[in-house]
């Protein structure tokens, strides 16, 4: 696929306890530039433990027993993501792929302001800039995400919890990466706190062009984000479609036993047996 930005192809990861627990069996697929991939499947289906195995972050017990990660990056270099040494990995992340974590204040250092934690990114990954343009970098950043420069001497306390999650994403996207995964960003949010973040990232890919993998258990909220759906189970993706054809002609049982599961607003009333 000539517009594909990651290959991934026979994935396994094992937890190596007794007994051992294959966490994600044999995944294949493949994402292509500037499109929201959304990542389903109830609690426990190996969602997260994929999207951390692709970019390395897992710890043990998990072990990655198969597979290949190729990262095809926008110079036309295929990168073997699997075969980067720790150097090499440390600057792959967040310069070519960043994470968007679950839970932003577990996720940000309580003690430290949050201008200090994005300026961390610059200093660290891009140390020719200097005091001045990092600086300018990190305002840019919260005015793009709409937490407003005002904001940048505020530690993470001060803000609330959308604000939070929107310094996340200003972190994510400070090196500009060409991939940006989401590991169930907005769950921790009020509903209109949710739309608001969701349109944001949708803005955001359409301005600066990078792919999304979206992870969450909310498959009506992927269908109205997302431009494909990868519906996890067991460790295995069971069905990979568009999100229009997942809505309307869902294919695997399990997809429309998830899809039967969240209450319409129309319809004949349901009778509870007592």
């Amino acid at each position: 696929m000539s517009d594909a930005l990651l290959s991934v192809q026979d994935f396994s990861v094992v937890y190596d306890v007794s007994p051992p627990v294959e966490a994600v069996k044999g995944v294949s697929l493949q994402l292509r530039r500037g499109e929201i991939l959304g990542l389903a499947g109830e609690s426990g289906c190996g969602k997260t433990t994929l999207a951390y195995g692709i970019q390395r972050l897992l710890k043990p017990p998990a072990v990655i027993t198969s597979g290949e990660v190729l990262f095809h990056d926008a110079s036309g270099e295929d990168i073997d993501v699997n075969s980067l040494d720790p150097e090499e990995m440390r600057r792959f992340r967040w310069d070519k792929v960043s994470m968007v974590f679950q839970g932003a204040m577990n996720a940000l250092n309580p003690v430290v302001q949050i201008g200090r934690q994005l300026d961390d990114v610059f200093q660290v990954h891009r140390p020719e800039m200097s005091r001045r343009q990092r600086i300018a970098e990190v305002k840019e950043l919260l005015e793009i995400v709409k937490v407003g420069e005002q904001r940048i001497r505020s530690y993470p306390h001060e803000l609330s919890g959308g604000m939070r999650q929107r310094v996340m994403i200003a972190m994510a996207l400070a090196l500009r990466p060409q991939l940006m995964v989401m590991d169930e960003p907005t769950t921790a949010l009020d509903v209109l706190v949710q739309r608001e973040i969701l349109k944001q990232i949708s803005q955001l890919r359409h301005e600066f062009g990078f792919s999304v993998i979206f992870i969450t258990h909310d498959l009506p909220l992927l269908l109205e984000i997302s431009d494909r759906i990868a519906i996890m189970k067991d460790g295995e993706i069971v069905e990979l479609d568009t999100a229009a054809h997942i809505w309307t002609n869902p294919r695997d049982e399990y997809t429309k036993t998830l899809l039967a599961s969240f209450p319409r607003l129309t319809g004949e009333r349901g009778v509870v047996v007592r």
